[in-house]
């Protein structure tokens, strides 16, 4: 019998002790990854949706003839208008 056997024989309550700390702590940890699952599964949801309104809204522009960058630039507030890279 090693020396680690021995020393859990001695101390049997601890053990159950430390495996029921264990337990609660994975019970806790279920809970948090169940948690980020629904948060991610709300993100992916409005992410589509967002999708959509863009698509949406795309196609009432499709006929709308664009401005030259220099020209939208000076018509819409600084940052909103990216350069092309």
């Amino acid at each position: 019998m090693g020396f680690r056997t021995l020393a859990i024989q001695e101390r049997p309550s601890e053990v159950w002790n430390l495996l029921a700390a264990v337990k609660t702590e994975w019970t806790k940890y279920g809970d948090i990854l169940e948690s980020v699952q629904k948060k991610l599964t709300q993100a992916s949801e409005t992410i589509v949706k967002a999708k959509v309104r863009s698509r949406v809204v795309g196609r009432k522009l499709r006929n709308v003839q664009e401005l030259p960058a220099e020209e939208a630039a000076a018509l819409l507030p600084s940052g909103m208008i990216e350069e092309e890279i």
